[in-house]
């Protein structure tokens, strides 16, 4: 991963290529996430962002702005926490052959994204379809203590 500054120009230049606007509450939403480090909740991050910001920001906004994110891949929601987290992939130039999956710190807010070819996910496709599921979620959430609490004793630093 870049700097904060190299991902949110990336994350800029991204969304011109898509036709659309990173504007600057975007921006600022984006950056809390990326300087984060972690999950946060959306609540957690308009706390983050009015602290920041001359005129503070409905909550409402922050989920419109949140929804968009998403919708370019700069963000992505873990379902088993109702939290967000900036994509680990904003400023790769190549293409991904593979889908983000998740470690969750149970202790403190690191998150870990990593991929999973996608030849797995046809091997679960496949699997579902034989047992007469359909799947509409595919993302998959691991749940654990990190290096550093477990090296801690379970004890967020």
């Amino acid at each position: 991963m870049g700097s904060s500054t190299a991902r949110i120009e990336a994350a800029e230049n991204r969304c011109a290529q898509q036709g659309v606007k990173l504007t600057e509450r975007r921006r600022e939403v984006l950056s809390a996430l990326i300087e984060a480090g972690g999950a946060l909740s959306a609540y957690e991050l308009l706390d983050r962002c009015n602290k920041r910001l001359s005129k503070s920001m409905p909550a409402m906004s922050i989920y419109r702005i949140l929804d968009f994110l998403q919708s370019h891949s700069l963000v992505h929601k873990l379902k088993s926490n109702n939290k967000f987290i900036a994509c680990a992939h904003i400023d790769c130039d190549h293409q991904h052959f593979s889908r983000s999956q998740f470690f969750i710190c149970s202790d403190c807010p690191a998150v870990e994204e990593i991929n999973i070819d996608t030849s797995a996910y046809e091997f679960m496709r496949k699997a579902a379809e034989q047992a007469g599921f359909s799947l509409s979620n595919t993302q998959l959430e691991f749940t654990g203590s990190c290096q550093r609490c477990t090296n801690n004793g379970g004890q967020p630093e």
